[in-house]
């Protein structure tokens, strides 16, 4: 496989969609590494879907699970993004990458490093441009969202969610126990402050409530079945009732990290 051929991203949640659609749109070779079993709440959004659908479509762009090199070639020659479950990065070596943005979102390293492909690029804290990776990109909301790092790091992670709506942590809700996620609702239900929107199974099978603490519109929701720890995250509310269209459009802060990835492949494929 030639090293010119692919850009390799690393992670398929919504935020690394908005970077998957935005290199696709670009005509550019798209080759999605992911878990074997992802997390993403916003996952109308979020191509990781494809490892447990066979499938995902967003925004007019379609991701299709694939097990081998030899059938993303085919997925690639539908115009199409594969997605392969390796989140160890053990093909990369195989795959030979121009450019691979790491946008696991783990707000730390989890093995990526400079000599994986000849442009690395990684989004958000747990990464030091010209250390761990060549650029790293801004992630956190604000006046500084998708600048371009090209010494040192980005803004630490500090556990609180960007404001939207008027609201911060309170539209983000996570685990208050580990068990097994039950959803009660679905992406896209309107919701009232203290709604149960879902249920943690312990193993004993008791199930435990999982409440809101403000009204909106549910715009991400754990896939039911998954597995939880206490503090992890299972949803957000969008405090804008008229935004429900945007539970399945990918999200401006996406889109701007998006445009900064896409600006520093172009200028290294194209100088």
């Amino acid at each position: 496989m030639k090293r010119d051929d692919v850009i390799l991203v690393r992670g398929g949640g919504d935020l690394a969609t908005g970077t998957i659609h935005r290199l696709w749109s670009a005509g550019l070779k798209v080759l999605v590494l992911e878990a074997e079993h992802p997390a993403a709440i916003r996952r109308q959004v979020s191509v990781s879907e494809a490892v447990y659908e066979g499938g995902a479509v967003v925004e007019g762009m379609r991701a299709a699970l694939v097990k081998t090199l030899d059938e993303a070639v085919v997925v690639w020659h539908r115009g199409d993004v594969p997605v392969m479950v390796d989140p160890k990065g053990e093909l990369i070596p195989q795959v030979r990458p121009a450019a691979l943005v790491d946008a696991i979102l783990a707000k730390k390293n989890l093995g990526t490093t400079r000599d994986m492909a000849p442009l690395t690029i990684a989004l958000g804290p747990g990464f030091t441009a010209g250390v761990d990776v060549d650029l790293v990109v801004e992630t956190k909301r604000g006046h500084r969202l998708g600048r371009i790092i090209r010494e040192g790091a980005a803004i630490p992670n500090t556990g609180v969610p960007g404001v939207i709506g008027g609201y911060g942590a309170e539209r983000v809700i996570h685990a208050e126990k580990a068990g097994v996620f039950r959803n009660v609702c679905a992406i896209g239900d309107i919701v009232s402050a203290g709604e149960t929107i879902a249920e943690i199974e312990t193993p004993d099978s008791i199930r435990t409530p999982v409440t809101t603490r403000i009204a909106g519109i549910l715009r991400g929701l754990l896939r039911d079945g998954c597995p939880v720890t206490p503090g992890f995250k299972v949803a957000d509310v969008d405090p804008r009732r008229e935004e429900l269209e945007n539970c399945f459009l990918i999200s401006d802060k996406a889109r701007c990290i998006a445009g900064s990835v896409l600006e520093l492949i172009a200028a290294n494929l194209w100088k």
